[in-house]
């Protein structure tokens, strides 16, 4: 029997689209972008959200070739596999694992932290497994009851963002007066404290920051192994990438950036709550609190569904034992979710246990993983072209083209890795090459002791 290339197609269009719009929207951008306009101040912090979006939307386009030629379950895996080489396959999978898994813990925890703030005398251990079953649950009887979930998770985010532009933009002009101020702020306070006031520097060093907000974007991807009709799902989905970046994230930036100091941004709060608060809103906070709750139950269902999808294939590929691509009736990879759940569940325990140690590890390398990931389906477009019109292909025969080739995969693949080179320059955020490098190059020294053990059986 040959490989199975995807799993059930059970995604229709409407799935694919939500998704990938609410993919993007979690505690990236509600709680991190606070970090980004303190060290880079507003301007620079639009400018970085802009960039991110040109990354994103440049690797978006590369990864959409990819995806409507060849619709697999594992996707850029497969593709770094095939077009990279099968180390380079296999490390792209760990690391996109990897970097879900842990973002179960953290997230699992997170959900906790915040039911604890309106619930104070159940511990946070109870919510965090209340979750975790609930996310369990929904992954493992059908790919359908999670493209359903995610849909309405998505959708509370999208609203909830249109919404607070909304807002922000009346604040801005006057129409809702802001705590302590008697006239319109307008846009002034971009520029209050100079275009730059931590000069270039602080722009560039908060790129990897950026690129973390933007991440879940490529989840179009590996949605194409399950989607119904992936050369018209996939391609509407990318079109409509960089709007949509621009939209919401941008948007809520400048709303941010405009209302909020650079020095007070990221200090002690989330920024949009600042913003709510300011405006007098009813239960800022706890509108807030249930829409990042939101954003998290989200990234954590999205987060089991890639990881598991990742195992599903390297078990698939046989680059793992072929018990990994074990699928229950309804087509979903029971084996794979099973132990993509108890990766999130160590990584739980290691926050709590083993913070300053093996966690501060894991998440310095996840922190990098995705950019990495990136870095990969750029190389493997290249790569698939040049192959594609080598061996007498005509680029009619393709359904969905990378525009601007090669300019567009080469931009993407270089950007994505200078955001990666531009860390060293923040002793804060230099731990994690200290840290992914090493482990890179572990993972294919693994690979490659596997794949010898396993030509001499």
């Amino acid at each position: 029997m040959g490989k199975n290339k995807h799993l059930e197609r059970k995604m229709e269009s409407r799935h694919i689209r939500m998704i990938s719009l609410g993919g993007v929207i979690g505690t990236g951008l509600f709680l991190s972008s606070g970090y980004t306009i303190h060290q880079a101040g507003p301007v620079g912090t639009i400018m970085a959200y802009l960039l991110g979006a040109l990354i994103v939307y440049t690797v978006m386009l590369c990864l959409g070739e990819l995806a409507v030629a060849m619709p697999y379950t594992g996707s850029f895996h497969v593709y770094a596999k095939n077009y990279i080489g099968p180390a380079t396959g296999f490390v792209v999978a760990i690391l996109y694992w990897l970097t879900w898994t842990i973002a179960l813990g953290s997230e699992f925890t997170a959900a906790g932290l915040i039911m604890q703030q309106w619930f104070p005398q159940v511990p946070v251990w109870c919510w965090s497994l209340v979750f975790m079953v609930v996310i369990f649950l929904i992954n493992f009887f059908s790919v359908r009851i999670f493209a359903e979930s995610e849909f309405w998770l998505s959708a509370i985010k999208v609203f909830a963002i249109v919404g607070f532009i909304v807002l922000g933009f009346l604040a801005i002009i006057g129409v809702i007066p802001l705590e302590g101020m008697h006239h319109a702020p307008g846009l002034s306070n971009l520029t209050k404290n100079g275009l730059f006031p931590n000069g270039w520097y602080g722009v560039f060093t908060t790129m990897l920051t950026v690129n973390f907000a933007f991440s879940g974007t490529e989840l179009i991807g590996v949605t194409a192994g399950e989607a119904k009709d992936p050369e018209k799902t996939i391609p509407q989905a990318i079109h409509t990438t960089l709007w949509r970046l621009i939209i919401f994230f941008v948007g809520s930036i400048v709303v941010l950036s405009a209302l909020i100091p650079y020095k007070v941004a990221g200090v002690t709060q989330s920024p949009f709550v600042y913003v709510l608060k300011q405006m007098h809103i009813p239960f800022a906070a706890d509108l807030m609190n249930f829409v990042v709750l939101t954003a998290i139950v989200s990234a954590a269902n999205s987060g089991l569904y890639a990881s598991s999808r990742m195992l599903w294939s390297l078990g698939n590929e046989g680059t793992i034992p072929k018990f990994f691509a074990k699928t229950n009736k309804n087509g979903a990879p029971n084996v794979a979710l099973v132990f993509s759940m108890l990766g999130g569940i160590f990584a739980l325990v290691s926050s709590v246990v083993a913070a300053d140690t093996v966690y501060l590890v894991l998440v310095s390398i996840s922190g990098l993983a995705v950019v990495i990931v990136w870095m990969a389906i750029a190389l493997s477009e290249l790569n698939f072209r040049k192959r594609f019109l080598k061996e007498g292909h005509q680029l009619s025969e393709l359904r969905f083209r990378t525009p601007g080739w090669p300019f567009v995969p080469y931009f993407a693949l270089i950007a994505s890795g200078l955001s990666c080179i531009l860390i060293w320059f923040d002793p804060q955020q230099r731990i994690a090459l200290y840290c992914t490098i090493p482990f890179v190059a572990i993972c294919y020294l693994i690979h490659y002791i596997w794949m010898r053990k396993a030509t001499k059986n």
